[in-house]
């Protein structure tokens, strides 16, 4: 019997996928989705930030009917999360892009589309029917950014993520130990991981090697991604110009200081992203999900503010919500779950966190995602931590 027919059957939490994927895919692959910056430790901080974050259960409710529904801007979705941006997905398995697409339609969540993605724009639109929402940087030419912006405008697209948090590529360690870079350069180190991972490598070569096809469509003549560029002439005066020249919803991803967040809030922005880029920027950060109810507190109650970075289950997601959090993101479990068996594995972790952010409303005694507050937090936790 062949055990690897179906390896989403050996998925039961994140760590299973995080395992599998270890073994199906290169390592120089594994490493560019699983690694941070520097020592690689901000990432696991935020997990262990968000883990200590303890919830406490509540019973003599009436929990069996529970809604998970959740209103972000004049969007209505099924569930309070959605896929964060990620650049050249298809890394981790071919048309990932397109596997992520499918399941934002299928579960009426958003699917937030790189500008450095793997597909473009249009087919990405098309695969989401519509649950798309776009991501920008400023760098490189910003001829090419006001082009992207009129793309997504004629397209459809109604929400603008500008990430703000990478004025500077941090250096990753375990990138530079592989030699991964782009455009790729293939040595014999790595011809020989992908000699040893023979399905990746023959399905990619007969898919085509990702590239970052926003670029490679572009008509302004912008059509290499140069990833290790400097961004750092962003500035407030750059938020202007994007904010003058779109004119739908502006979320500003990235933020971690309360001075920040009031200013981006009154320059206009519709919403903050508070995200420390999954512990891949600056190495020696606090965990974002600290930073969370700071900024909730500076921005009041009503601006609305999403989360990411270190979200691994369903009761990540609660606690962030608990924190102040609108809506939640999260990106690495969905390379994970692909890396480990494609669309098979994307749908069986998206299944779990579901499952386990439902089950875990109940058991803090709600039947409402919409009520979730810092009062599902234990007490002394709450104490401890001084939320």
């Amino acid at each position: 019997m062949n055990h690897n027919i179906n390896p989403s059957k050996k998925i039961h939490n994140i760590q299973d996928a995080i395992e599998l994927s270890r073994k199906r895919l290169p390592r120089l692959v594994f490493d560019f989705i699983d690694g941070a910056s520097g020592d690689d430790k901000l990432a696991e901080i935020n997990s262990a930030a968000l883990d200590q974050i303890r919830l406490e259960p509540k019973v003599f409710r009436n929990v069996e009917n529970r809604n998970l529904t959740k209103k972000i801007f004049n969007f209505q979705f099924d569930y309070p999360f959605g896929f964060a941006p990620m650049g050249m997905t298809n890394l981790s398995w071919p048309e990932a892009d397109k596997m992520i697409a499918r399941e934002s339609a299928y579960l009426n969540v958003p699917t937030c589309v790189s500008m450095a993605s793997s597909t473009t724009l249009e087919d990405m639109y098309s695969f989401s029917e519509g649950h798309s929402w776009m991501q920008i940087y400023i760098f490189q030419s910003e001829e090419f950014i006001m082009e992207l912006l009129k793309r997504a405008q004629n397209i459809g697209y109604k929400v603008l993520i500008l990430t703000v948090d990478v004025p500077i590529l941090s250096r990753r360690a375990r990138d530079d130990r592989n030699g991964f870079g782009y455009p790729f350069k293939i040595g014999p180190k790595q011809f020989f991981d992908f000699a040893l991972h023979p399905r990746w490598s023959l399905t990619t070569l007969l898919k085509g090697a990702p590239k970052p096809m926003n670029y490679v469509t572009s008509k302004s003549g912008e059509k290499v991604f140069r990833r290790k560029e400097s961004r750092g002439a962003t500035d407030w005066e750059t938020l202007k110009r994007i904010r003058n020249a779109w004119k739908d919803k502006l979320i500003i991803k990235g933020v971690m200081n309360t001075e920040d967040a009031i200013k981006i809030k009154e320059a206009g922005a519709d919403a903050i992203q508070v995200s420390n880029h999954g512990g891949r920027q600056l190495d020696s950060a606090t965990a974002a999900i600290n930073a969370l109810p700071l900024i909730r507190k500076a921005v009041g109650d009503s601006f609305p503010l999403i989360f990411d970075s270190g979200i691994r289950s369903g009761s990540d997601i609660l606690r962030a919500l608990a924190l102040g959090a609108d809506f939640a993101m999260f990106g690495r479990p969905l390379m994970y779950a692909i890396g480990a068996d494609g669309a098979r594995g994307l749908r069986r972790i998206i299944n779990l966190i579901k499952e386990e952010l439902s089950t875990n409303l109940g058991l803090v005694g709600l039947t409402d995602i919409n009520e979730v507050d810092k009062k599902i937090i234990a007490e002394k936790i709450f104490k401890d931590l001084n939320y």
